[in-house]
């Protein structure tokens, strides 16, 4: 019975935090049959702030979570790269696709034309190479070819004046997980560096945060969202939209391991984390969908 509580904070987080998607579509229907009314816009003209930001993303399905926070990025004065970045770098081709045909249906917009007109240069070039959702997504791994990759990239880069990104942007891009872990392993046999730590010393800005996450989210997803968040609350005030993007879109999928390797890679858990950062039913949310203190 959400229709009495669209200012009742406390039923809110009850109903919506212990409710999958799928369920949470449901009561939206259920909503509109009994009263007439749209669930969103009741919930948009009842709450405001960051509450209100959680409680409008866990509205939406997947899809249409990430094409939103997708216009949002782009449509403002500037354009956040940050969510660009995070979400095109981390979903699955299936993911993408999916994205980008919400986009279009809920925006009456190409995503991609969209981003060509909000980027540019290679960073462009990045972004519509992981919209093509054309990743190789099987699980071999071309021996030769990963020598040969991590050859071309330490080539491209370290070995030389000046870098070929386009290089990277081929093999990062393209190659399925395992090869690339492998390509990863050759190329520290190779130039003696991690390949992260070359990407820092051979890009900047935008070039090189996305570099970064294609090459973290292939390691280690939940590590790369644990970090996303470490980053977002350390230090003096919350980068809020990223703390919300990722505790919404990821509460059904890997929360479980993000807050594991929090833990591993802070010694603190993303509980204690949130509670220290945030404040009022904003946090009481937030700590619904991050689960117990552990």
């Amino acid at each position: 019975a959400l229709w009495v509580t669209c200012t009742n904070e406390a039923t809110i987080i009850e109903i919506l935090a212990h409710r999958t998607i799928a369920q949470r579509q449901k009561i939206k229907e259920a909503f509109k049959q009994s009263v007439g009314k749209d669930l969103l816009d009741c919930l948009k003209s009842e709450l405001t702030g960051n509450f209100e930001k959680v409680v409008v993303g866990l509205m939406m399905s997947a899809p249409v979570y990430d094409a939103y926070e997708l216009r949002n990025a782009i449509k403002g004065a500037g354009t956040e790269e940050a969510c660009l970045i995070d979400i095109l770098a981390s979903r699955s081709n299936a993911e993408k696709k999916e994205i980008i045909a919400t986009y279009k249906k809920e925006h009456g917009k190409s995503l991609e034309d969209d981003v060509c007109g909000d980027t540019s240069g290679m960073f462009q070039r990045v972004l519509v190479s992981l919209l093509a959702a054309g990743r190789d997504e099987s699980t071999k791994v071309d021996e030769a070819q990963a020598v040969q990759d991590a050859k071309d990239i330490y080539e491209a880069g370290e070995a030389r004046w000046g870098t070929d990104e386009v290089k990277f942007l081929t093999v990062l891009s393209v190659r399925n997980r395992n090869h690339l872990l492998r390509v990863f392993q050759e190329y520290q046999k190779i130039s003696g560096r991690d390949i992260e730590d070359s990407i820092k010393r051979e890009m900047s800005g935008c070039l090189e945060d996305v570099f970064l996450a294609i090459v973290k989210c292939m390691k280690n997803k939940p590590a790369f969202f644990a970090e996303r968040l470490y980053k977002s609350m350390k230090g003096l005030g919350t980068t809020d939209s990223v703390l919300i993007r990722i505790m919404v879109a990821r509460a059904e999928i890997d929360m479980l391991d993000i807050k594991a390797e929090f833990l591993k890679m802070y010694g603190k858990t993303l509980h204690s984390f949130i509670k220290g950062d945030t404040s009022g039913d904003y946090r009481k949310i937030l700590l619904e969908l991050c689960g117990g203190e552990k």
